[in-house]
């Protein structure tokens, strides 16, 4: 009974151990898998290859369209105003020579009488004075045979003669001056921004009648950087200034006005870090149909200056320049190199390269983490490269499912 107990007590221990000890040999007696380097495919990557190409830079700006000449009338006399031209009020045009506004002429008209009056009494008093010096000059001679001297031939009387006819004369171009004054005409073709006088009102001399706009030319003031400066031609720096494209919205609808790029302020501004440029449009109000619209003052208006210089350079997607101005190229053995480049301008968009890179190089277009000078990569359509135990793994494996398969074939 005992040894039955202890038989099924120890029999289960028995097989434990057993199994155990047979564990330990199996495990002991087993051979390490064989270690196979398996190589990783080189970093695919998308690359194009880049020309060089004429470039001309479009710079942006923006300004306010205002006129060239901007006049305050003032009267040169004084007068009550008699008469006013239909085109002297707020909006209307007129042309240059046109008379705007007439003063009160009759005392004008008076002193131009009596300034003609005093110089033909001058004129008169003149030729009396060389007829006695003719006659002294021949008693004289008739009663002395020396020179007669200067205050015999009364030629101090005739210096006084002559002078009083030329302040005669000066009164009366004063009195003609004065009188053409009292109309106030246009100085060129323009629009009048305000009148300031009515009929029958009073004018002092130096008051202001109204102002006015030239519509023969406009100039838009253009904001400039420093950087785009170089970009641009004005005039007087190149032989020709550039050709602006200034565009605005009329009544919803986009209008197009074209003018010339003719010069800077020249004087960097201190607080903005900007150089002025100076637009001009010619007939901007289209009174000659130079344009399909009118360009009016105060218009604000979108500016597009294009270079007329072609310089050749790499554009490229702006994406593609680093941080510190260098792009990733694949040389022939497929590795990375860093190229530092140096950039002539970047946009949103593109990113134009002057120099850094050879034409006919392949730049890397797509993201590449981490890259390094002499990282391997491959194009698409590379071969991805293995380690030759890899290959001769992958090999091995391919055959063995092939023998398996005609076995069960079999």
């Amino acid at each position: 009974m005992k040894n039955s107990m202890l038989m099924k007590s120890g029999l289960p221990l028995v097989i434990v151990l057993v199994a155990f000890i047979a564990a330990t040999v199996m495990i002991k007696s087993r051979k390490p898998p064989e270690q196979v380097p398996v190589e990783i495919p080189a970093f695919l990557v998308d690359a194009k290859e880049v020309t060089a190409e004429p470039v001309n830079f479009v710079v942006k700006s923006q300004g306010n369209v205002v006129p060239q000449n901007k006049t305050s009338l003032s009267a040169q006399v004084s007068g009550q105003v008699i008469s006013l031209s239909k085109v002297f009020v707020a909006g209307g045009t007129f042309k240059k020579g046109d008379v705007l506004a007439t003063l009160e002429q009759d005392d004008y008209r008076t002193d131009l009488k009596l300034a003609e009056a005093e110089l033909a009494q001058a004129k008169a008093a003149l030729q009396e004075e060389i007829a006695r010096g003719k006659v002294a000059e021949q008693e004289w001679r008739s009663v002395r045979n020396v020179a007669p001297p200067e205050l015999g031939l009364r030629k101090p009387q005739l210096a006084k003669e002559q002078a009083n006819v030329k302040a005669a004369e000066a009164k009366l171009e004063r009195a003609k001056r004065n009188l053409a004054r009292t109309q106030i005409t246009a100085p060129y073709n323009g629009i009048v921004v305000e009148r300031n006088i009515d009929l029958g009102q009073f004018v002092a001399m130096g008051s202001v009648l109204g102002t006015i706009y030239s519509t023969d030319t406009a100039e838009v003031r253009l904001p400039i950087t420093d950087s785009d400066l170089m970009f641009i031609n004005i005039a007087g720096q190149s032989s020709e200034g550039a050709p602006v494209s200034l565009t605005a919205t009329v009544g919803g609808v986009k209008r197009v006005w074209e003018g010339q790029l003719v010069r800077s302020e020249g004087i960097l501004d201190t607080g903005s870090r900007v150089v002025y440029a100076i637009v001009e449009v010619q007939d901007p109000y289209n009174l000659q149909s130079s344009h399909k619209s009118p360009l009016r003052f105060g218009q604000f208006v979108e500016a597009e200056i294009t270079s007329r210089q072609n310089e050749e350079l790499v554009v490229l997607p702006r994406s593609i320049l680093r941080l510190d101005n260098t792009v990733l190229t694949v040389n022939d053995n497929r590795e990375i190199e860093i190229k530092p480049v140096e950039v002539a301008r970047t946009t949103a968009q593109n990113v134009f390269i002057r120099s850094g890179i050879a034409e006919g190089s392949l730049v890397i277009t797509s993201a590449v983490p981490n890259p390094y000078d002499g990282m391997k990569v491959r194009l698409p359509g590379d071969e991805p490269v293995l380690a030759d135990t890899a290959e001769a793994d992958t090999t091995d494996s391919a055959d063995i499912v092939e023998s398996e398969s005609s076995e069960g074939d079999n």
